[in-house]
């Protein structure tokens, strides 16, 4: 399979336990789940940006892509993200960047398009729409940052993301977690929030729910359908990437089987490894 990957690399600050660390950012957590699932044959080409000072944090992992679409990003994004209190993290950025440049290629040389809105700009709705128009596959969207906008400080915060139905009618897949559903749709109420955001064109929606775990809704002849799974029993020592990680897995299997539960599964499996510090030891014994 050939599968496009549209996000902000990022260098994460992660302020844990008394101190902070350097770490990877971004979509380098979406290609790892990708790295786990993909096989002989498969193509994961990534569009991002990097700045080559620092493609050193990020190399072990981007040099086993395709990166004939990542371009020279001078001042790549930073963020300081605060992850020692229970429930969402903070994020405060130190640098934010523009819009990814996206190439001029035939959008449907790919078999599906997955965007993870790591910064909230990392592609505007005319671009989204443009995609859209020029792709006859399925294009996953992770909502992620999307749903936070930019305070004093450049402290990102929750808000209703403007004008959402100008993002929803051109996706299929859509991704968030219970607080970035409330962006979406504040219901107070998740399945009704699907079948709104479902009424829009989007044929699945998926909520991570942290050790809560996991909701796919979709539609059937019967109406709306929904698979609930539990969050894996797994010590959590991380709280970076668990959702990217899940949603890369889940498309990737998807793509391949069509089977939403088996998919599902998959998604919430390596969503724990994740969270249980394991996920890139499952890389490097691919190697």
């Amino acid at each position: 399979m050939n599968i496009a990957l549209i996000g902000h690399s990022i260098i994460d600050y992660v302020s844990a336990r008394g101190k902070e660390f350097v770490r990877p950012g971004g979509i380098y957590y979406s290609a790892l789940g990708m790295l786990s699932q993909m096989k002989d044959g498969d193509n994961i080409f990534l569009i991002t940006g990097v700045d080559k000072n620092r493609f050193s944090l990020f190399n072990s992992l981007y040099g086993r892509l395709r990166t004939d679409f990542v371009f020279n990003l001078p001042d790549m994004p930073s963020v300081l993200l605060i992850t020692e209190k229970e429930g969402e993290r903070e994020e405060i950025y130190r640098n934010l960047s523009r819009e990814l440049i996206l190439p001029d290629v035939d959008w449907n040389r790919f078999d599906g398009i997955l965007i993870n809105m790591i910064t909230g700009f990392d592609i505007d709705r005319d671009r989204l729409a443009e995609i859209r128009r020029n792709f006859e596959g399925l294009i996953y969207f992770d909502v992620h940052t999307l749903a936070r906008g930019v305070d004093v400080g450049n402290r990102r915060s929750f808000r209703t993301i403007p004008e959402i139905d100008k993002w929803l009618t051109n996706i299929d897949i859509l991704q968030c977690n219970e607080n970035e559903l409330q962006t979406v749709y504040d219901y107070g109420d998740r399945k009704k929030a699907a079948e709104e955001i479902m009424k829009r064109g989007v044929k699945l929606v998926l909520i991570t729910r942290g050790n809560s775990g996991s909701e796919l809704y979709y539609k059937s002849e019967n109406g709306t359908e929904t698979i609930e799974l539990k969050a894996e029993d797994a010590e959590e020592v991380n709280k970076i990437g668990c959702g990217d990680v899940f949603g890369s897995v889940f498309f990737y299997s998807y793509l391949s089987t069509r089977d939403l539960e088996y998919s599902l599964k998959k998604a919430n499996y390596f969503a724990g490894l994740t969270a249980a510090g394991k996920i890139e030891n499952i890389i490097k014994s691919k190697l």
